[in-house]
């Protein structure tokens, strides 16, 4: 198949095959007389694999070391563990982050009613105070109730 089936068979743009390719990520495929790229099952399965890893947020360098253990399977999965409980790690952290912000947002809500002009918007003046540097409720450090 050429880059283009394999693009639409896994839903990755045909560019981010490219860089996969070049980073190692992807084996690069034979060429057909004509130049095409010949892209084979083996193809589609890695690359359905780091798409899979990818959707999971992945960093490209986990995914790397996840392919390494798919083409060494006699290895310890040890090391796989620790891969996604540190991804675990990274997720919980941004949780965390993204609650904070949507505690932020909200309070910043509360700040205007429907109905009001621009000129006095309660969430316009306090984002434009804190542009200037000014403490809004909005910007206070989030609590520790996560």
């Amino acid at each position: 198949m050429r880059i283009g089936e394999l693009s639409e068979a896994t839903g990755v743009d045909t560019e981010t095959i490219r860089y996969y390719e070049r980073s190692g990520l992807l084996q690069a495929p034979e060429r057909q007389a004509n130049g095409y790229r010949a892209y084979g099952p083996v193809h589609l399965e890695r690359l359905s694999f780091i798409r899979h890893c990818r959707a999971l947020d992945m960093p490209l360098a986990d995914v790397q070391r996840l392919l390494g253990f798919v083409d060494q399977p006699q290895a310890d999965c040890g090391d796989i563990n620790r891969l996604i409980d540190e991804q675990l790690i990274r997720v919980r952290a941004r949780l965390k982050s993204m609650r904070a912000l949507e505690k932020q947002l909200t309070t910043l809500r509360t700040h205007c009613e429907a109905g009001h002009t621009a000129s006095n918007c309660g969430i316009l003046q306090e984002l434009v105070s804190a542009a200037h540097g000014e403490a809004c409720a909005c910007h206070t450090a989030p609590s520790s109730e996560s």
